[in-house]
């Protein structure tokens, strides 16, 4: 089986497991179908060393982890899926299953703050934070800040320059 085949069924059957892809094909499809499939991290072979100690202890964080060149591909993919500022997208039901707090949180988990930003920001421990951060992907279905960020910008409660 191949790369992405491993990351559905290691994070269907441990989805507390992280995985970091690392690969030689810069390619679009496979940087989808990889986060599709689970993996919380994206880089290529050629990242130097110390890059790929800071991915490793990034995922193994619960964080995400992306090539930066396969970042800019996919804000370029996403931007034109973002509704413009002003339109209203559909209600999204699964938003209302979080508090006012874990709302806060998530916006500011959208806006690309880490726990410790957050945890200053909102004056409340890191451990805290960690806590809310876990229950809102548990209540949202999601693996990870990624996917939390898609989420955001998809239900319009963070638009581009927000």
């Amino acid at each position: 089986m191949d790369g992405i085949q491993a990351t559905a069924e290691i994070t269907s059957s441990a989805p507390a497991t992280r995985i970091l892809i690392l690969t030689a094909y810069d390619l679009d499809e496979y940087v989808l179908a990889g986060l599709k499939a689970g993996a919380s991290g994206f880089l290529l072979k050629d990242v130097p060393p110390a890059e790929l100690l800071t991915a490793i202890r990034t995922v193994a964080a619960g964080e995400a982890a992306l090539a930066p060149t396969t970042t800019r591909r996919l804000i370029g993919q996403f931007l034109p899926l973002i509704p413009e500022p002003g339109h209203q997208p559909e209600k999204d039901d699964r938003l209302s299953q979080l508090t006012d707090r874990e709302r806060t949180v998530f916006t500011l988990i959208a806006a690309g703050r880490s726990n410790r930003e957050i945890a200053a920001k909102l004056h409340l421990s890191e451990g805290t934070v960690k806590v809310h951060v876990g229950r809102i992907l548990a209540k949202l279905g999601l693996r990870d800040r990624v996917q939390a960020v898609i989420l955001a910008y998809e239900t319009g409660l963070i638009t581009p320059g927000s």
